[in-house]
């Protein structure tokens, strides 16, 4: 696995010191947290990166960022499954949007992580070494999120023929906690090779806004949160306390960077992110470092390590 990348620096498990991330590489993760960000401009930024990813210009870039409240119907959705009237959805702040993601209705809001992958599928090989497919990015979204909630102590599995990640599923190891509950909403459109929309995490997500709707359209199975699954697992045994959303944001980035095996380079801001486009591609000499080594990394000596409907 490729190593994680923080602020341009790299910490690799087979090196006695930390080594400077490689700016040229052919391929990696460009990662940004924007914090609350209103779904229209959202749909822009995704608009504008997709078209400066399809050009070249920017190498793949995960935005994570929540939004206000936000009811979103996919291309396959039923208008039915939104059983809030519009009175009522204006009365309590929530907009609307038709969008051509894959998918039905779904949920955004305050303290749900959400996360736009913009990526270039050519650019990634699936588990078998081919070039990857959709549904083998979805099952590597997939996967991240579930490394995420284990990271917390929190058992997640998939659904067959429900796309998503899900508490209280049976594994080999490991026997059902409860009914089934999406835990993480997945729904992408891909233009050209290009990726766009992604995931809808719950982390302190207000769970009684999902009565506005049938989430994904289906009626029978539940959502339930990260701070949810974290207090029902105090009930029984001791349980880390919940991260700041920002936390769990880096989280998510590290654990895509090693999914799908890509180096991730944390951008400070969308003038970053943009400027970098603008500037043409070179290598850095030592001198031109963008950033110096943070004090924690300095102390590191190597690192070990431990992927239908929406």
């Amino acid at each position: 696995m490729q190593g994680y990348f923080k602020r341009g620096l790299r910490t690799d498990p087979n090196a006695a010191q930390p080594c400077l991330a490689d700016y040229n590489q052919s391929s990696m993760i460009q990662y940004l947290y924007l914090g609350r960000l209103g779904y229209d401009k959202g749909l822009r930024l995704q608009s504008e990166i997709a078209s400066l990813v399809a050009e070249g210009r920017v190498k793949n870039v995960l935005l994570l960022l929540e939004h206000p409240p936000v009811l979103t119907l996919g291309r396959n959705g039923n208008r039915a499954n939104i059983l809030a009237s519009d009175e009522m959805l204006a009365a309590r702040g929530v907009t609307l949007h038709e969008i051509n993601r894959g998918g039905d209705v779904t949920y955004h809001g305050p303290g749900q992580l959400v996360g736009y992958p913009i990526f270039d599928l050519r650019s990634l090989k699936n588990p078998n070494g081919g070039r990857m497919g959709p549904v083998d990015f979805v099952r590597g979204m997939e996967e991240a999120l579930i490394r995420v909630c284990g990271g917390y102590g929190v058992k997640t599995g998939r659904v067959p023929g429900l796309t998503g990640v899900w508490c209280g599923v049976a594994t080999e190891r490991t026997k059902s906690d409860g009914p089934e509950r999406k835990i993480g909403a997945i729904g992408i459109h891909v233009a050209k090779g290009i990726t766009s929309h992604g995931f809808a995490f719950n982390v302190t997500t207000d769970l009684r806004d999902f009565e506005l709707i049938v989430p994904c359209g289906i009626p029978d199975h539940a959502v339930t949160s990260l701070d949810r699954e974290l207090a029902l697992l105090r009930e029984v045994e001791a349980a880390p306390a919940l991260p700041a959303l920002e936390t769990v944001a880096n989280e998510a980035a590290r654990q895509f960077g090693m999914v799908f095996d890509e180096q991730v380079l944390a951008v400070e801001s969308l003038e970053a992110l943009r400027e970098a486009e603008a500037r043409p591609a070179r290598e850095f000499p030592a001198e031109d470092t963008p950033m110096r080594v943070p004090a924690q990394v300095e102390r590191l000596h190597g690192v070990g390590e431990a992927p239908v409907r929406a």
